[in-house]
């Protein structure tokens, strides 16, 4: 029997091709893109769950009130796990790691013989760093690793591209950067097991001086010094939740008095590794993490692709219920029963959904690539091979059957035998209700998706447009820390080029978050009154160079050592008038011993991203800060292969340690918004794609419609009537469908898209116009979609459809 009902579903397929071929493209594309979307959610919450005992680490936050602004920080204070580890029996191990971005080392350079070059993943970690966090190493002892002073582990892409086929074992390189040069033996070569959200290419012992000696020796506040990730590893079976309730006792007995006399009211917590990465909110992430409503738009987007699909397969099996209804009739007829008509119509669903997903999986491997670089992902098919995954596409197949080919199977089932077998036989209103419901329902989805477009993309084009208060285009970034590096000759040298106006020195680079910051007060008040402001150390140039305006006082000049440059905000919550800010002196509550000037008082400008508030700033004068630094150029030229040539003779002779490299400063900005940009190029694709498998169905269902109404066609047409009436006749029905979709998802699209836009500072205000791009694009899609039909069955000779009457 089983064999019977196969020969009649391909026989059934075979000849009617259309049909067959718009469920299996829309199946097949339906799948591809519901399988990559489940395969990049999984990928995204498998991070850092290849950890050995992964359920017992958890990292330690930091919740924390400083001049009555709120931060929750993925950081803590140097000092607070090992004394943990001392104080409470349920910590078996901490450690920590550091990035040395925060003193503006946010590259170092790799230096082996004549071999160098700028390595942008390093971290500073605790030499028991690799016994909590779990890598293959391929040379070397994970415990012993780090153990001695001024040692390297690397991962094995670095250690190939810094020694070729040479050992790595025990040989020392150069590392350089903007904290200073050191020397280190590397002792380790190792590879990732899995994803981790604290990614690195280089593990730095903290026992190296330098950055590391701050770190474990230098930094000994309690209520400060909050830079460093700290973990911990608890002992199998302890309860993190009564640890975490005994962790303000232990916060308050160690540094109450620390935290009173800064001022700042702190509490800490415990997050487990494995939820770090699908959890936002935090500040100072080692990597950026994904929020979880995110990958639940993308879950609810691949379900509702591939329901658009399904509803395909529902509509065009309804609507040719017709022709197949004296096949029903005939079959009850001879004996057949409902149940054998149901497991007939079902079985043709399933084998429908099998060849469909059968085909997704090679066009998914001709696809990868480029999906991967929509979602910014490394998503490789040996992740097909997951026993998850064959067991998901058994469910694909068995859920898309079922799902498809319900409807349709108990509803041609259920046709009365002798009604059909007499041709007396119309299609029923409960059906054709239906399929219009279906249409509105994968309009409205597209219409939503369009409008999310429609918003996002005025989005980051109101960002790219804004005013930040700073000039950001033609200028030239260079990171110039290396050994032996004259960065003021460089500096210098650049001035003398044509197509150059200005040039300045920071400590850090715009278009980058800013770590550091100061607490001041003003003179004569006391540190209950202080206010954390965010800084740059730089020189006289900086306001010509960035574009950035001054609004009271004057620039900086030669010799204005300890003297300051603040903005507006910090004017404000100081409560000083702009006009009256020069010549008032600052203290630090970082050390009472350090007062500054300000000189004056500039224009807010947006250093952070655009999801912020612009916050209290000032800029520092010391033209004699460390030599390793950030270097600005602002260009006054379209010719920039001529120039790049010029300014790189000049970092040749005053950088020649490091391989030349740039950025434009332009650039370097809009990679703040990396996730809002992935977030469109997904949405913008799959909608795409959801367009399109709708635009099948539809396409199908004009089909239908023509050929069902080929003889109401053909009288009008011997009436009288034109092909512009008989195509707005036909396309009318379907025209009408989507304006239906168009009254129920502008709500849910505004809805959607302010949530959304609450996430930034400064948004797009959300205007009508683009609800009518989105529905009049979708009215568009729809009428070009059903032209094809009804313009070919407005031009038919009415001879042919009606010479059987």
């Amino acid at each position: 029997m089983i064999r019977n009902y196969l020969k009649t579903a391909l026989r059934f397929l075979r000849n009617n091709r259309t049909f067959t071929f718009i469920n299996i493209i829309g199946l097949s594309l339906g799948t591809l893109c519901c399988l990559y979307i489940l395969l990049y959610v999984e990928q995204q919450y498998s991070y850092d769950r290849h950890e050995a005992e992964a359920a017992d680490i958890y990292r330690v936050n930091t919740d924390m009130k400083v001049s009555g602004d709120h931060h929750l920080s993925s950081w803590s204070s140097p000092v607070i796990v090992p004394v943990m580890k001392k104080d409470f029996p349920e910590v078996r191990e901490e450690t920590r790691a550091f990035d040395a971005s925060l003193f503006g080392a946010d590259k170092h350079l790799l230096m082996y013989k004549e071999r160098s070059f700028f390595e942008n993943e390093a971290l500073f970690v605790d030499s028991n760093f690799f016994d909590v966090f779990t890598y293959r190493f391929l040379e070397g002892d994970a415990h012993t690793a780090l153990a001695e002073p001024h040692t390297i582990v690397l991962k094995r892409a670095t250690a190939v591209k810094l020694f070729g086929k040479e050992d790595p074992m025990g040989k020392i390189i150069r590392i350089s950067n903007k904290a200073g040069d050191e020397t280190l033996k590397v002792t380790g070569v190792v590879e990732s097991l899995g994803k981790s959200h604290l990614e690195a290419n280089a593990f730095i012992t903290m026992n190296s001086g330098l950055i590391g000696d701050i770190i474990r020796n230098r930094i000994t506040s309690w209520a400060g010094g909050n830079l460093i990730w700290s973990f911990v590893k608890l002992r199998s079976g302890a309860d993190p939740r009564a640890l975490t309730a005994l962790l303000p006792a232990f916060l308050e007995s160690h540094g109450g008095q620390d935290m009173r006399n800064l001022h700042i009211e702190k509490r800490l917590e415990l997050q487990r590794i494995a939820t770090i990465h699908t959890t936002t909110g935090y500040e100072h992430e080692p990597s950026p993490a994904v929020s979880p409503s995110f990958l639940g738009l993308l879950l609810l987007i691949a379900v509702l692709i591939q329901l658009i699909a399904c509803i395909n397969f529902m509509n065009l099996s309804t609507a040719r219920a017709v022709k197949r209804a004296k096949e029903v009739g005939v079959r009850k007829v001879i004996g057949a029963v409902r149940g054998n008509l149901i497991r007939q119509f079902l079985g043709e669903s399933f084998l429908l959904a099998l060849i469909g997903i059968a085909l997704a999986l090679p066009l998914l491997a001709l696809a990868l690539p480029y999906l991967n670089a929509i979602t910014r992902a490394d998503i490789e098919l040996s992740a097909l091979q997951d026993y998850r995954i064959v067991l998901l596409l058994v469910a694909l197949v068995a859920g898309t059957g079922l799902v498809s080919g319900s409807y349709p199977a108990f509803y041609l089932s259920a046709f009365n035998t002798v009604k059909v077998i007499k041709g007396n036989f119309s299609n029923r209103v409960s059906a054709v209700g239906l399929r219009r419901a279906l249409v509105v329902f994968q309009f409205s989805l597209a219409i939503i998706l369009i409008t999310g477009i429609v918003v996002i993309y005025s989005q980051l084009n109101y960002i790219k447009q804004r005013d930040l208060g700073y000039d950001k285009n033609q200028k030239l970034v260079f990171n110039t820390y290396a050994n032996g590096a004259n960065v003021g000759g460089f500096a210098e040298g650049l001035r003398t080029l044509a197509g150059i106006r200005t040039v300045t020195r920071t400590n850090s680079q715009m278009g980058r978050p800013i770590i550091q910051d100061r607490a001041v007060y003003l003179y004569g008040k006391t540190k209950a009154d202080e206010q954390i402001a965010q800084d740059f150390v730089t020189d006289k140039y900086f306001l010509r160079t960035l574009g950035v305006k001054l609004i009271a006082g004057r620039d900086f000049r030669d010799n204005d050592s300890g003297r300051v440059l603040i903005n507006e905000t910090l004017a404000s919550r100081l409560g000083l008038d702009p006009a009256k800010a020069p010549g008032v002196r600052l203290h630090s509550s970082y050390d009472s011993a350090v007062s500054y000037e300000i000189v004056g008082v500039i224009k807010d400008f947006n250093f952070s991203s655009l999801r912020e508030s612009v916050n209290a700033f000032m800029l520092l004068y010391d033209p004699d800060f460390a030599g390793n630094c950030t270097v600005t150029a602002n260009c006054s030229t379209s010719d920039y292969r001529s120039l790049l040539k010029q300014v790189a003779a000049v970092w040749r002779k005053n950088v020649p340690n490091a391989p030349f490299e740039y950025a434009f400063l332009d650039d370097e900005v809009q990679k703040q918004y990396e996730a809002e940009i992935t977030l469109a190029n997904i949405i913008n694709s799959f909608t795409v794609m959801a367009i399109f498998i709708s635009c099948l169905g539809l396409f199908g269902l004009a089909a239908f419609s023509a050929e069902q109404r080929s003889k109401e066609i053909g009288v009008r047409k011997v009436l009288g009537a034109g092909v512009s009436g008989i195509v707005r006749l036909l396309s009318t029905d379907f025209l009408k469908l989507v304006g239906i979709a168009l009254l129920i998802s502008i709500p849910i699209s505004w809805w959607a898209m302010h949530k959304w836009l609450d996430g930034f500072a400064y948004r797009t205000p959300i205007r009508w116009w683009m609800f009518a791009l989105s529905g009049g694009l979708a009215i568009l899609i729809a009428f070009f979609t059903v032209s094809f039909h009804t313009i070919r069955a407005a031009n038919a000779n009415p001879v042919r459809s009606l010479r059987s009457e």
